[in-house]
């Protein structure tokens, strides 16, 4: 490797910490809260780690073709001291981007922040959109609804929830288009009563809670007092489409 390869490679800890702080003054600027800012690029920076696991657990435990058994072996060693090390990192960044508490609870539920609303609100609406070409709800009333699916989750689930949204999505593809298309925008079922909820972007998230946790959903749904007719009406659309 070249020096000037070499030089290209190097970023240390100031100039690291330098581009975090440019990044924070920024956001400062445009508005963004300093906690919330701190908390986003916390989240960055545990997924980058999570994603190097991911990576050097697959193909990264592999010797390079041709060597030798004790050399193969030593290989996968310290491969897999390189990766386990990889996940510590991830595991601890993640716990400080989500503020988990002191006592060292995997998953504690905590109250729902603003940026936890904002990061369902980014990924739900894209995916809502793939449905149906518009969206009928007031924008509190979604907040309200998506704090309520996200009181169901502990803290790094939360963080995990926009793949989770993803992933539920995809799995139940089919059976969305047939609910959406029946009780959805454009569909001869005005937005009104019982099935307002599915002309929301939200009822993909609180559909993913119905099928995961729907005692806990219910409860927060009523500590929220939101309209009772909105859940039952998206439970009997869901239903009246398999």
């Amino acid at each position: 490797m070249t020096a000037a390869r070499e030089e290209r490679l190097q970023l240390d800890a100031a100039s690291v910490d330098n581009a975090r702080t440019t990044l924070l003054q920024l956001l400062a600027r445009a508005g963004v809260y300093s906690g919330d800012a701190e908390e986003l690029i916390g989240l960055v920076e545990a997924g980058a780690l999570a994603v190097a696991h991911e990576e050097l657990s697959g193909t990264g435990r592999q010797a390079p073709p041709g060597s030798g058994e004790p050399y193969a072996a030593g290989w996968r060693e310290g491969s897999r001291a390189v990766t386990e090390g990889l996940a510590g990192l991830a595991d601890r960044a993640l716990g400080k981007a989500v503020a988990a508490d002191a006592e060292g609870e995997p998953d504690p539920r905590t109250r729902v922040g603003r940026m936890e609303v904002e990061r369902a609100k980014v990924a739900v609406v894209p995916l809502y959109l793939t449905f149906s070409e518009e969206s009928d709800l007031d924008p509190e009333v979604t907040e309200q609804v998506l704090a309520s699916a996200l009181a169901t989750m502990g803290a790094r689930q939360r963080a995990a929830y926009p793949g989770r949204l993803t992933s539920f999505a995809a799995d139940h593809r089919t059976h969305l288009e047939r609910l959406y298309a029946t009780y959805g925008p454009g569909s001869a079922i005005a937005i009104h009563g019982r099935y307002t909820l599915v002309h929301s972007p939200t009822s993909l998230a609180v559909l993913e809670r119905l099928a995961a946790h729907p005692a806990e959903l219910r409860e927060e749904w009523d500590a929220a007092e939101l309209p009772p007719a909105w859940l039952d009406g998206l439970t009997r659309a869901w239903d009246a489409t398999v």
